[in-house]
């Protein structure tokens, strides 16, 4: 049975709008396929320590945020050949930055608990 999924525009509209909500702050980095793009988060805690995370599914519940990219993700150049590669496979996906002030607000935006 497929379950039904969110449009991605809404999901990005609704993280956007919480980070909003609580001071930090969030950019469409790229925009893809507004109904069923996959959707990547470049995370920062006060523009440092980055992080990329993808929805990975899984079988008996919803999806989960799973790091994902290159093992020096600091390294700029080497994030963005990580996200140009990514845009060339799948031309339909989203890329969103989220910076935040504390990791418990990025862990309750990505629906973790610590």
């Amino acid at each position: 049975m497929i379950e039904p999924r969110l449009a991605t525009h809404m999901r990005v509209s609704a993280l956007i709008r919480q980070c909003a909500e609580q001071g930090d702050f969030a950019t469409v980095i790229r925009k893809g396929d507004p109904t069923a793009g996959a959707l990547l988060l470049l995370t920062r805690q006060k523009g440092r320590n980055p992080v990329l995370y993808e929805a990975m599914p899984f079988p008996e519940k919803a999806s989960k945020w799973q790091p994902v990219g290159p093992e020096s993700i600091d390294n700029e150049q080497l994030l963005q050949e990580f996200l140009d590669r990514r845009v060339s496979r799948d031309p339909d996906i989203w890329i969103l930055e989220l910076d935040v002030a504390f990791a418990e607000r990025l862990n309750g935006l990505l629906g973790q608990h610590s």
